[in-house]
């Protein structure tokens, strides 16, 4: 029996580190938001709480609710994910590996004692003092390096660039309200087309491709908040599978 992994966070990355150690025979298991705000829904394990299972390439998650449905998901092959948002599934399977990928950008509180060895994904973590180790985040030549000392590189707040986009490819709340979805993931969409709206307030791509991400519809967002990416590279497929980034770090 392989060991016991707990994800703090099923968002992409945090699928793609899933997705990793699940094919290598770990018993991987995820503690989410009750309602995840996560972007990459068809690659995202935590979409398992909205439509009770997702699969990604191969792997299947399935929404839980307590101890016993754990174990009966890890029994069948899959990954459990639980609405958690305390992480109490630390204390109910105490995994012999945590691994925070929230992405927070600061400390959540995760701490050394937690686990045997704790794992934080990205910046605001110090290893030695938050983690045992920091996985880098940041693409380029250290990407997915493990770092025993120190931290990684600060958060420059800039989106990574795709084919030389950045801040364009973004999708973001115009204000506060309910997110509604007018295209559908793996749409083309041209620059200036309303891919989503906010209380019927439009949110226009501000560049052409193909949609990468959006919000779940019907949730509650403030203003500026991400709701969605587009894809310059206009390749339908990416919107489906894991990332390279994902992968890496995994």
């Amino acid at each position: 029996m392989g060991l016991s992994v707990l994800i703090k966070g099923g968002g992409d990355l945090g699928s793609g580190v899933a997705h990793v150690l699940s094919r290598v025979g770990m018993r991987v298991a995820i503690s989410e938001l009750a309602q995840p705000l996560v972007i990459r829904r068809p690659v995202s394990f935590a979409s398992a709480l909205y439509e009770g299972a997702i699969r990604v390439e191969g792997v299947t998650a399935v929404a839980v609710r307590d101890r016993g449905q754990v174990y009966a998901a890890w029994a069948a092959g899959q990954i459990p994910v639980m609405a958690d948002p305390e992480t109490s599934l630390l204390a109910v399977i105490q995994p012999q590996v945590l691994v925070d990928a929230t992405l927070a950008k600061r400390p959540t509180g995760t701490r050394l004692d937690q686990a045997p060895l704790v794992i934080a994904l990205g910046p605001g973590f110090v290893a030695g003092e938050h983690a045992h180790v920091v996985i880098e985040t940041m693409r380029g030549h250290d990407l997915g390096r493990i770092i025993t000392q120190g931290s990684a590189v600060p958060n420059t707040g800039v989106p990574g660039a795709i084919q030389g986009y950045t801040w364009e490819r973004l999708l973001r709340a115009p204000c506060a309200g309910t997110f509604r979805q007018c295209a559908q993931i793996g749409d083309q969409v041209a620059r200036g087309q309303a891919v989503a709206a906010v209380d019927g307030v439009p949110v226009q791509a501000e560049v052409a491709g193909v949609v990468r991400g959006l919000l779940w519809d019907g949730l509650p967002v403030s203003q500026g908040q991400k709701v969605g990416d587009i894809d310059p590279r206009g390749l339908r497929a990416y919107c489906f599978t894991i990332s390279d980034k994902s992968r890496a770090i995994g």
